[in-house]
């Protein structure tokens, strides 16, 4: 997105822009989405060319292995995500081969004219006899600097179904405000969530104008359950944006504080809190900085993160992230989780949890914590009373694993380190 494009951009040129911000500049598909050159295309091309680009960057391995029989050399890295893309039209999306071809020639011929020939034939070629390699093809791997770590974590065979499980676009999972009855249709998890097939527009479905619900992965919703708040108890939602969580403590009848440092991220959290009528106390400040009046009866810190279990929901997050750009949220997560302490009065519960799937912000975090603080201890009580737990999540006492490739017969779910305390 580095450059102004023509305006009236269509979705397939939206969408490449889009994959070359990803794949060449190491960008977040949200942050383009803010970028005018985006934000201002009408809500239908948005919509389109934000799908094509996350289904391109889950399904790119597939896109190589049914271009590759049909090159003579590896194209620039534009040309390859167009190639990536329109074949991602043809062979997953079902497009008619004609105007997919015809679309990417004359995308070629304005961004490298030289290659619109090869881009021309290589379609035509992989629309013709491509299905073969595309089935056979392996799912997009992950980039070598989190694929090494999360094979020596996890064993590449486990690495290798998580890949496979970022392939496809996850279901949407609906956390109830209180009766499950008022859900739309969907199958009921053991956990309490309700999975829809395909959702369609979220705004225009049953409960939803009247804040019945709110869109939350399974996972994502199981720190605050685990938590357990009571009515009239005094929570803290630290790190609370954009809310999910928030409203599963508001509906419990606890006194809420959601405290974030994005007073953006936060105005969501409060257009939720309006649309389901429910209430907390937003604060917009720096959790390290911010004094409460009292400490905190409960606390659930959600600790910024890699967010490396979120890939499904967002590929462009291996891509746009490395290594180095990681190792500062360590410290981070640290300094919050002994702030969090602090702030918890005694005999208080902690639920800490970060939405990744990388030890140093999950198991080891912990384990240093416990160090730090002898007045902790993990609340194995609270993890074994979770409804619908399963066996696999269990990570030890008091702190569960979830990661991607688990229900596979449901769909999947977020990768969440998630861990139950109380304070002496």
């Amino acid at each position: 997105m580095s450059q102004a494009k023509p305006s009236g951009t269509g979705p397939r040129q939206l969408a490449l822009d889009l994959l070359q911000g990803v794949w060449e500049e190491q960008m977040l598909l949200a942050e383009m989405e803010q970028h005018p050159h985006f934000a201002e295309s009408p809500p239908e091309i948005r919509a389109r060319a934000g799908r094509l680009a996350r289904t391109t960057l889950r399904l790119a391995g597939r896109a190589d292995a049914a271009m590759k029989p049909f090159l003579q050399r590896i194209p620039r890295p534009g040309i390859k995500a167009l190639l990536r893309l329109a074949i991602v039209e043809i062979l997953a999306e079902g497009e008619a081969p004609h105007g997919v071809v015809n679309a990417a020639v004359t995308i070629a011929k304005r961004e490298q004219p030289k290659a619109a020939p090869m881009v021309n034939a290589v379609l035509r070629r992989v629309a013709e006899t491509g299905q073969e390699s595309w089935d056979k093809g392996q799912p997009q791997r992950l980039p070598n600097w989190l694929r090494g770590r999360l094979g020596g974590t996890y064993g590449n065979a486990r690495v290798a179904r998580m890949e496979a499980a970022f392939e496809a676009t996850p279901p949407v999972d609906l956390t109830p405000k209180g009766d499950a009855s008022q859900l739309p249709e969907g199958d009921p998890l053991p956990t309490g969530s309700r999975r829809l097939g395909r959702a369609g527009q979220i705004s225009t479905l049953p409960g939803f104008e009247t804040g019945d619900w709110w869109v939350q992965d399974a996972a994502a919703a199981l720190p605050a359950r685990l938590l357990a708040a009571k009515p009239g108890e005094r929570v803290l939602d630290l790190c609370a944006a954009p809310g999910g969580k928030t409203l599963q403590l508001a509906a419990a009848g606890a006194e809420v504080t959601a405290l974030d440092i994005s007073e953006t991220r936060l105005e969501r959290l409060t257009e939720n809190l309006t649309r389901t009528g429910l209430a907390a106390n937003v604060v917009a400040a720096d959790a390290l900085e911010w004094q409460p009046e009292a400490p905190f009866d409960a606390i659930l810190l959600d600790a910024p993160c890699s967010a490396t279990g979120t890939i499904r929901r967002h590929p462009d997050l291996p891509f746009a992230k490395d290594a180095d750009s990681i190792k500062p949220l360590f410290a981070l997560q640290e300094q919050l989780f002994d702030r969090a302490v602090e702030m918890l009065a005694p005999g208080g519960r902690l639920v800490f949890c970060t939405c990744s799937l990388l030890p140093e912000e999950g198991e080891k975090q912990l384990e240093r914590a416990l160090e730090r603080h002898p007045e902790l201890q993990l609340d194995e009580a609270a993890v074994t009373a979770l409804p619908g737990l399963e066996p696999g999540w269990v990570a030890g006492p008091g702190a569960i694993r979830t990661t991607p490739e688990m229900w596979p017969e449901r769909g999947g779910l977020d990768g969440f380190f998630i861990a139950a305390l109380r304070k002496a």
